[in-house]
């Protein structure tokens, strides 16, 4: 009897104690911009593209971060080329519902045979604007799947002779290109960052093409 009161009596203490508190969701470090610059490619170069991640990412709330761009530029005039992957700090990143991206750049370019085989978690169900928004993939109309980014799988700037960014995100000419990513991957091997040239530059080539001047934007820093 005196074991079963103790019983008792630990089982209701127990009940008694407060849950434990849910851990906070980690704040938003990465989305895709809601909205294009309405210029096609033409961005106002990697600063403009700047500036846009960063007045979406306050309009959302997000005050207390450096926002960049996931472009690359190719040497030109002197200057030289800039990664896409040396912009956007070193991770982890999640998205606006508080769900992780991915860790690391390793974690998100698939640095290692194994990294690439796990793959980083940019799909279509994850990859949500600064508003928590889905974005319009294959099978949706209009489909604005095809994201910006300038880069190889391993998010660097090409070394080529070819023009893979538009001028560096300066041209709206129908005859130039743009590498794109697409955000609405669920397998089968689709890069999210790199998987084929645009049309052209103007807004009309990357709507053709299946896009709509969107890019990643990504936290730098806190």
């Amino acid at each position: 009897m005196r074991t079963l009161v103790l019983t008792l009596a630990s089982t209701a203490l127990f009940a008694q104690q407060p849950a434990a508190p849910k851990a906070a969701p980690q704040p938003m470090s990465f989305f895709i911009t809601s909205v294009g610059l309405g210029d096609g490619a033409n961005l106002g170069g990697l600063a403009g593209a700047d500036a846009h991640c960063q007045k979406l990412a306050e309009a959302a709330g997000s005050t207390n971060k450096s926002w960049k761009a996931y472009l690359s530029t190719q040497a030109k005039d002197g200057k030289p080329a800039v990664n896409a992957r040396d912009r956007i700090g070193t991770g982890p990143w999640h998205n606006f519902k508080g769900t992780l991206i991915a860790r690391d750049q390793a974690h998100l370019h698939g640095d290692t045979l194994e990294l690439a085989l796990l793959g980083n978690l940019v799909t279509k169900n994850n990859a949500l604007t600064e508003k928590g928004e889905q974005v319009n993939g294959v099978g949706a109309t209009p489909n604005t799947h095809d994201i910006l980014t300038g880069s190889t799988p391993d998010g660097r700037a090409y070394t080529d002779s070819a023009d893979h960014t538009c001028n560096n995100w300066t041209s709206t000419r129908p005859d130039g290109i743009a590498q794109v990513g697409h955000h609405d991957r669920n397998g089968g091997g689709i890069s999210w960052n790199s998987v084929h040239p645009s049309r052209g530059c103007t807004q009309a080539n990357l709507v053709s093409t299946g896009g709509a001047g969107l890019f990643y934007c990504f936290a730098a820093s806190k």
